[in-house]
């Protein structure tokens, strides 16, 4: 748990970083309620991700059986024929894990040819995807429905594990009292909080929050060198907003009096969260709505 916050009228929002398989990140990617900024392929140099899934790859929990529909309940430990992969003409059957990493090895072989060719990480970096972890950085209000969804014994096994997880530290975690115009701030100390103006604060949560599509927030840098990096996100046309959706504001209600109903006073600042005012909305030129 990164940061979490809860508003006057209950609103709860969470900011969790997760360190996922690569191969489940579209499944997190489906919830459109949650705000996400995620290491990238395009952004982690070549010999960063060998070294990662040589040292620490991804290998599957639950080996799931074949049978029809999505779901593989049943599991096999069925030995696997790598003969044809190593041109034998005779059969070699090899456990499942290691099958799954000669696979890797393989791809890192692979991966170094392109690397030394000159190819781009952008592409040599997706051979290594099957055996990634990666950290993603997600916010929001509303869990309800990737809990329900991932939390499941119909889902993918592995992000399963993924919510639990969520559900448990958002069970243990307390929420900190955030009044309208105070800020849910990922990554702000509270010792920066004394010591800078809100505008700089705001900026250091968004570049720390941009980090990860690297690598996480670990506490170091520099203040400039922040602001520095959230002045190439915000500045530039299109500007990248996404690491400007974690911050946020809970807004102000008003009642109508005549039906009893209580609205929120600027629900169309609330992005893709309910009850706070998030920072990529009371930016200007936030979505480019037409083509240029």
């Amino acid at each position: 748990m990164i940061a979490d916050s809860i508003s006057p009228s209950g609103k709860r929002m969470r900011t969790i970083k997760m360190r996922l398989p690569r191969i489940i990140l579209a499944e997190l990617n489906t919830h459109r309620q949650l705000s996400k900024n995620t290491r990238s392929s395009r952004a982690v140099p070549v010999e960063t991700m060998i070294k990662e899934v040589m040292e620490e790859p991804f290998i599957p929990l639950h080996w799931g059986a074949a049978q029809k529909g999505m779901q593989a309940y049943n599991e096999t430990s069925e030995r696997v024929d790598v003969g044809p992969v190593f041109g034998f003409p005779h059969e070699f059957p090899v456990e499942n894990e290691k099958a799954w990493l000669i696979g890797r090895d393989l791809m890192v072989k692979l991966a170094e040819g392109f690397h030394q060719a000159g190819y781009a990480k952008q592409i040599i970096n997706r051979l290594l995807e099957p055996w990634m972890f990666v950290d993603s950085l997600v916010s929001g209000t509303e869990w309800a429905n990737f809990l329900a969804l991932r939390d499941h014994h119909a889902a993918e096994p592995h992000i399963q594990v993924v919510a639990r997880e969520v559900r448990r530290v958002s069970d243990y975690s307390t929420p900190y009292e955030v009044k309208p115009g105070e800020w849910h701030l990922p990554y702000v100390k509270d010792f920066e909080r004394n010591l800078y103006p809100l505008d700089v604060l705001k900026k250091l949560s968004v570049a720390r929050c941009a980090r990860i599509s690297y690598a996480p927030f670990d506490g170091n840098g520099s203040v400039e060198k922040e602001i520095e990096r959230y002045d190439l996100l915000v500045g530039s046309a299109p500007i990248h907003a996404s690491p400007t959706e974690h911050q946020a504001t809970p807004d102000d209600t008003f009642t109508i009096r005549s039906i009893g109903s209580v609205q929120w006073l600027r629900p169309r600042e609330h992005g893709n969260l309910i009850g706070w005012r998030q920072l990529r909305k009371l930016l200007p030129n936030e979505c480019i709505l037409e083509a240029a």
